[in-house]
């Protein structure tokens, strides 16, 4: 999630679990814990696809984290001698704020290697997208709350208590909003007897009502959207080619194979300016996407691997917000309107 929504999270979680004993200490040390695992990237890496797969892992651990908590908490107890007595619910805290931030992540479609390094799979459970403000916004308005209330009466307390239920409440309504969603894609993928290898169901641009719809397919992929509001009967898909065929020589080259176990095959490969494009098809809508990568060149009919470079994303994120609203409540003329470049 982006860095608004951790802070936020992680000093809600801070006043949830010490607010009562330590005041206000609790809510910043909440925000800094909630913080810290994102600070990694600032972690120079020596190309940007390593960067790209590389966050998210060790510093998103919650072995990792879990080693650290220790660390933290007595670096607390130094600089706040006075709460010295709650040392183990300050290990408590830093844990907690540390935890949720990296399970939050997981619900998001970017990967999460929570288990780094005993397993360095991604999990993407992908239910939110990276901003959601129905989420953020309890959360905010609760730790205000915890900071201008009075705490004699408690006040402050139980606005922060609220707000972390009523973010929670809305997170489970994403998981049961994409359950409803994958059971109708598959029942019309059978019913249509269209072929795929893997489906990615995930809500489009800071909402939870509108959901894109991925199919990979032997030959490319497809993406159609499903609207809550409009509840279709039927399930529209446009089909893209993704030429493959331009990795044969490159199978071996690394950001090649990076990319490949990252995106978990969600991946679009295109030739593009003479240049072959990888994509990842979580992150973004046809034909936009937040992260595509050159990573090899056609010279002269012959694919050769080059050093990885990203490409500059174009979006215009007003028009994709002004369409996603418009699909919201109509599926009439969807090939018309889809975002563009």
């Amino acid at each position: 999630m982006d860095s608004v929504t951790q802070l936020a999270l992680g000093a809600a979680v801070g006043e949830a679990t010490l607010g009562r004993k330590v005041g206000n200490k609790a809510i910043w040390w909440g925000g800094i814990c909630g913080t810290i695992p994102d600070l990694d990237v600032f972690i120079p890496f020596n190309d940007p696809v390593t960067s790209f797969i590389s966050h998210r892992s060790f510093s998103h651990s919650l072995v990792i984290l879990a080693l650290l908590t220790p660390c933290l908490a007595w670096m607390i107890r130094r600089l706040h001698p006075q709460c010295a007595a709650h040392i183990r619910a300050w290990m408590v805290l830093v844990y907690l704020a540390f935890a949720t931030h990296v399970l939050l992540d997981s619900f998001t479609a970017y990967g999460t290697q929570l288990f780094w390094p005993l397993s360095n799979h991604p999990i993407m459970w992908s239910t939110i997208f990276i901003i959601d403000p129905l989420y953020t916004t309890p959360l905010l308005l609760g730790v205000i709350g915890a900071l201008v209330l009075s705490r004699e009466k408690g006040l402050g307390h139980t606005a922060n208590t609220l707000g972390l239920i009523l973010s929670t409440l809305y997170l489970s309504w994403t998981i049961v909003a994409k359950w409803h969603v994958e059971h109708f894609v598959q029942e019309r993928l059978a019913a249509q007897q269209i072929p795929y290898t893997q489906i990615l169901v995930q809500p489009t641009p800071i909402n939870s009502l509108l959901w894109r719809v991925l199919i990979m397919e032997e030959d490319g992929y497809a993406e159609g959207f499903y609207s809550i509001l409009n509840r279709p009967t039927d399930l529209q898909l446009t089909h893209y080619l993704s030429d493959r065929h331009f990795l044969d020589t490159l199978t071996d080259h690394e950001p090649v194979k990076g990319l490949h176990w990252f995106t978990q095959g969600f991946w679009g490969i295109r030739l593009q300016d003479n240049l072959i494009v990888i994509s990842d098809l979580r992150m973004g809508m046809e034909p936009n996407y937040a992260f595509s990568f050159n990573i090899g060149e056609n010279r002269e009919a012959q694919i050769l691997p080059i050093t990885s470079e990203r490409r500059v994303s174009t979006t215009n994120w007003e028009q994709v917000l002004r369409w996603v609203w418009k699909r919201l409540w109509d599926a009439s003329g969807e090939d018309q309107t889809h975002p563009k470049k």
